[in-house]
């Protein structure tokens, strides 16, 4: 009777081990299919909360390609933060360099006695979570999971930490390569993303709205004389230039819209739902703060002007992706040839 009571006993822990690896298994999948970082983000956290049995999570990762910290940000569910508090942690902060040569879940106590100190890390240790488990991928700790306590109150014992930091292991390949994909897709020097990425998208959004009555729109923005900018102050100074506007372009535009460089002193707007009057009211938003923006080089107090086209998606007309860029590309040239630092709308 015992021989057969282990028997049983063997065969569901096996059954539970299987079922745990098919879990991994549509996880990684999951995850993998993922691509767009914030996506991607939320997707690991309701994962981790769903096979951990947990009520809090929180991811601390880098908010960008060439970040030197570990964030917070809004990465989290069921975390109380106070306001003030600084929830990042440097990348060469001793804890980050501990998970790098020891790889493994942590409880605050592990780290303490390991490191001695929280220092550079008290804000993660003053939201007290129960287990942190660093994101590892290519030999480096490209973040951090923490989370709160089990469901029940109960600890996690060793085959849930094997299990977390299997998940973490998916977790930090998927985050992995989301940056591969985001660097490949994103100019470096302005941060907006490259026009081959924008041309793919713009195909997409156009397919949808063939289908639909929702609006879409491009916006064709050019700095105006930036030849002779260059030729006067500098090719670095024109760099400085190209990175301000970027950012006055990526400040005006919303989550579902996508801002890139076209090419050279050019960049574009996809306006996702937005009619010609929408994407005008846009336009003229973005060509107002150029307008008002002075970037300081070397002592000097540098102003530009933009010029901008924009068109609205049309069915019948709109054939192809170039058919729509070139409408929107008439428009700027109109817009130039009237004075420049304005907007034209295509008709």
């Amino acid at each position: 009777m015992a021989e057969a009571t282990d028997i049983e006993a063997l065969r569901q822990e096996y059954e539970k081990q299987l079922f745990d690896l098919r879990q991994l298994l549509e996880v990684s999948k999951s995850l993998n299919s993922m691509l767009d970082y914030h996506i991607l983000i939320d997707a690991i956290l309701f994962n981790v909360m769903g096979q951990m049995k947990v009520l809090r999570a929180g991811i601390f990762a880098k908010k960008s390609l060439d970040a030197t910290r570990f964030s917070l940000h809004r990465n989290y569910k069921g975390f109380e933060i106070a306001h003030g508090v600084d929830y990042s942690v440097a990348e060469d902060n001793p804890v980050i360099k501990l998970f790098t040569r020891q790889y493994g879940c942590y409880t605050l106590e592990d780290i303490r006695q390991r490191i001695g100190s929280f220092a550079g890390f008290e804000g993660i240790a003053s939201l007290g979570p129960s287990l942190i488990v660093p994101l590892k991928a290519k030999g480096a700790v490209n973040g951090l999971l923490m989370m709160g306590e089990k469901i029940g109150d109960e600890g996690f014992d060793v085959y849930e930490r094997e299990y977390a930091l299997n998940l973490a292991g998916l977790a930090a390949v998927a985050i992995n390569n989301a940056f591969l994909f985001e660097m490949t897709t994103t100019d470096m020097m302005t941060r907006l993303k490259m026009k081959h990425y924008f041309y793919t998208v713009l195909l997409e959004r156009m397919a949808q709205c063939s289908t639909s009555s929702k609006p879409l729109s491009v916006v064709m923005i050019d700095i105006d004389f930036f030849k002779k900018f260059n030729d006067t102050h500098g090719h670095s100074c024109g760099d400085a230039v190209l990175k301000q506007v970027a950012r006055v372009i990526q400040s005006g535009v919303r989550g579902d819209d996508l801002a890139a460089r076209y090419g050279g002193e050019e960049f574009c707007l996809l306006l996702n739902e937005a009619n010609a009057e929408r994407a005008f009211q846009a336009a003229e938003r973005v060509r107002a703060s150029v307008e008002s923006m002075h970037t300081s080089y070397e002592g000097r107090s540098l102003a530009v002007t933009v010029s901008l086209g924009v068109a609205q998606f049309d069915p019948s007309r709109d054939l192809s992706g170039k058919s729509l860029i070139d409408r929107a590309d008439r428009a700027l040239y109109t817009s130039k040839q009237e004075g420049r630092n304005r907007v034209t709308v295509a008709v």
